[in-house]
């Protein structure tokens, strides 16, 4: 994944999940573009993130497999119509079997994690340091999922960080047009975010492993 992060396209893509979709579900391949923007976000930044980025990568290509796969890709275009899909099959505890439904959990946490640290990032002034609201936002969101090796790197890693504007010119080409549509993408982030969660509560699938 090359290239900044274009927080314009972010927004478009996100915003189209939802506006496409109905009321309670979001489209997956407006999801997963979106998603490759925020990737973009966390592949600027080098090493730091590395405990993101992969993650998200790898969860991207299979969720990009599953709608490339012409006998089974109209089951994969929404959550909605994944988790209706894969629940009725009985595929989520399957052996052998890459369930779409625990791929999607894990970008999920992931996207909690990265609009807690943008929306942060928000309120801090263009001299403050970043750590300490990375920090706070991986503490709320991912490090429960993480195990302690990786919690403790991903902390160590995050002392590095530099401030949040120095932070901005690095993933981004325009930092002055990016502070001001953060407002906007973290609207559409949260209303993707809650329709995701509803429907995993919903159906009780938050816990899966």
């Amino acid at each position: 994944m090359t290239g900044t992060f274009d927080i314009t396209l972010a927004i478009q893509q996100f915003k189209a999940a939802v506006d496409a979709s109905g009321a309670d579900d979001v489209l997956m391949d407006y999801y997963i573009l979106a998603f490759k923007e925020i990737l973009k976000f966390f592949d600027a930044m080098g090493t730091i993130f590395g405990f993101v980025s992969s993650d998200i990568k790898s969860k991207i290509s299979i969720l990009e497999e599953f709608r490339t796969n012409s006998e089974q890709k109209d089951k994969f275009a929404s959550v909605k119509s994944m988790m209706d899909y894969e629940m009725s099959a009985e595929l989520l505890h399957k052996k052998d079997y890459v369930s779409g439904c625990r791929t999607l959990l894990r970008l999920h946490r992931g996207l909690d994690f990265t609009r807690n640290f943008l929306r942060k990032l928000a309120e801090l002034n263009p001299d403050d340091k970043t750590n300490e609201a990375c920090k706070i936002s991986y503490q709320e969101t991912l490090a429960d999922y993480h195990p302690f090796l990786i919690r403790k790197g991903a902390n160590l890693a995050m002392y590095a960080l530099p401030t949040r504007d120095d932070l901005l010119h690095k993933v981004c080409d325009d930092v002055p047009k990016s502070v001001k549509l953060l407002p906007e993408m973290l609207n559409y982030t949260d209303i993707v975010y809650d329709r995701i969660q509803a429907l995993y509560k919903k159906n009780d699938l938050l816990a899966l492993p």
